[in-house]
């Protein structure tokens, strides 16, 4: 079955609010490894909802990452402190996931759920 771009970019964007709801549901569980998964997710599913609109590549999560930041970060289209804060995420992940004896702290990961929020917020109402 074929979708449509505007299709797709709704998808993406109800997988990144649905990722947020599960990083809270997780966070009153104080699992805090997996909120920042959760929360790379949601930045993830967001971004990639403005590659579709924009029709830039991204295959790999590192190159979705290069190609956030120079199409978007670097250009002044979003705020350097989003860049930073994706950033942020794409590392918590990959320390939580691959990263032996790593437990993030509730101080360190609980701030940033409203940081993703915002940033999902933020790209939903401006540049799509």
């Amino acid at each position: 079955m074929k979708y449509t771009r505007d299709q797709l970019i709704k998808y993406r964007i109800e997988k990144a609010k649905e990722c947020l709801v599960e990083a809270n549901l997780l966070a009153e569980s104080n699992h805090w490894n997996t909120v920042a998964n959760r929360l790379y997710y949601a930045s993830f599913y967001a971004i990639t909802a403005l590659f579709v609109k924009f029709q830039i590549a991204g295959t790999t999560h590192n190159g979705i990452k290069n190609n956030f930041h120079k199409e978007f970060v670097k250009t002044g289209i979003l705020d350097k402190e989003y860049g930073k804060l994706y950033n942020n995420l794409f590392n918590k992940r990959q320390e939580g996931d691959y990263q032996d004896f790593i437990d993030f702290e509730e101080d360190i990961i609980l701030p940033l759920i409203s940081k993703v929020d915002e940033f999902i917020k933020h790209i939903e109402k401006n540049l799509l």
